[in-house]
């Protein structure tokens, strides 16, 4: 009998999360920082600065749908993966919170991109460059819903800078306070 005929060996699950997923989360991460500091500065920049508008939003625009597309795919990919099983030496107040930070996570990174998109579809001298080409609007031009967005995506986007902070503050904990091989959650992503 072959290892993964062995309905023992089936069950286990893996120590790590699978290559894919691990690839798609890093990537992720990369872009979903990147976008929040890119974010950050143009919107510091006066409106008067010609890099704001011609450069740095079409920009910002194009990675978050690619953005928005990385975030997709993760979760088609998780969904139909193995994963690793819960970590048994971490506290389970600790398990609860670490699942309602990446349920966060996950809808955040999914949300902040969608307001964008309909807020820069919704405003009037907007549109959504993607690297040349115009995305079609998903909702009528509209200031006054724009602006709707705009609050949704900005505090989206805040909020999914502190679910990342916690996300990762948790990570090196386990890593480095708990010095325990069993805790080492970002073990399994790396």
């Amino acid at each position: 009998m072959t290892r993964t005929a062995d309905p023992a060996f089936r069950a286990a699950p893996p120590a790590r999360y699978p290559l894919p997923m691990r690839l798609l989360h890093w990537l992720r991460a990369a872009l979903i920082l990147g976008l929040l500091g890119l974010g950050l500065y143009m919107t510091s920049l006066p409106d008067a600065d010609p890099a704001k508008h011609g450069q740095l939003y079409p920009l910002h625009k194009g990675f978050g749908m690619i953005a928005l597309a990385v975030v997709v795919t993760a979760l088609l990919t998780r969904a139909r993966s193995v994963i690793p099983a819960e970590v048994e030496a971490i506290a389970q107040w600790e398990r609860a919170l670490a699942t309602f930070v990446h349920r966060g996570l996950m809808v955040l990174s999914v949300a902040v991109p969608v307001f964008g998109y309909c807020m820069s579809s919704s405003y009037s001298h907007g549109g959504v460059p993607f690297f040349g080409l115009d995305l079609p609007r998903l909702v009528p031009v509209n200031d006054a819903v724009s602006d709707l967005f705009t609050t949704l995506h900005n505090g989206a986007a805040w909020t999914l800078l502190g679910f990342a902070v916690l996300h990762i503050l948790g990570a090196l904990k386990h890593r480095v306070i708990d010095s325990n091989p069993a805790a080492d959650v970002l073990g399994r992503m790396l």
